[in-house]
């Protein structure tokens, strides 16, 4: 399982925390957001695929700060429709990752999925609220046993060193958990990370081998 940490935003502690090599790191390009993104990316080690986080924004401006950023993987955080997705992925290079997020919660249809699975990589489940992500809190799990995709996806919301047992035992069953995408629970302030704690679950996380 992998270990995405989103939200990133100062180059120096970009740099800290890119130093205990998660796989995934998110960079917020939502104008609207407290987490974007408009600096320069430090070099990172090559491990560490960089991700922008897109609410809603148009083809051109993704593979904008794509090339701009040398982005490995897309985040789709808005209401972007199937058809969106696929002219996004004609347009961008086919190395590009492309991750559709969607807002959990006990109302969800999963049944919406099946026309996306043709044209993203992966999916996302983050927690249903005011914003499109980043509210820190965690969703029900146990509607995910209505997922019968095979499509590989990333679970986030409010995901923190207190969710490990969590993690342990949904990583148990047969639902195709590609990573675990971190991002409030770790922060000084909106972008800021501790790295002390993130560093403590990384090791945790590493040690139980989901």
């Amino acid at each position: 399982m992998k270990l995405k940490i989103c939200g990133m935003k100062y180059p120096e502690n970009i740099l800290e925390v890119g130093a205990l090599l998660p796989d995934y790191m998110g960079f917020i390009f939502w104008e609207k957001s407290a987490r974007y993104f408009n600096g320069e990316i430090p070099e990172l080690i090559e491990t560490v695929k960089k991700v922008g986080v897109f609410v809603n924004q148009s083809p051109e401006e993704i593979l904008d700060k794509v090339i701009k950023y040398k982005l490995q993987a897309v985040q789709l955080h808005g209401n972007e429709t199937v058809a969106f997705c696929s002219e996004l992925k004609k347009q961008l290079p086919k190395k590009i990752e492309i991750i559709k997020a969607f807002s959990a919660d006990n109302d969800f249809d999963f049944e919406v999925l099946k026309p996306y699975e043709s044209v993203c990589d992966y999916f996302l489940f983050d927690t249903k609220g005011k914003l499109p992500g980043g509210n820190g809190t965690t969703f029900d799990w146990t509607i995910l046993k209505k997922y019968k995709s095979e499509k590989p996806f990333f679970l986030s919301g409010g995901i923190g060193i207190n969710e490990l047992k969590a993690i342990e035992e949904i990583s148990k069953t047969n639902l195709p958990i590609y990573a675990i995408d971190v991002n409030s629970k770790f922060e000084i302030e909106a972008g800021l990370k501790n790295k002390n704690l993130f560093s403590n679950f990384k090791r945790k996380f590493d040690v139980a081998n989901f």
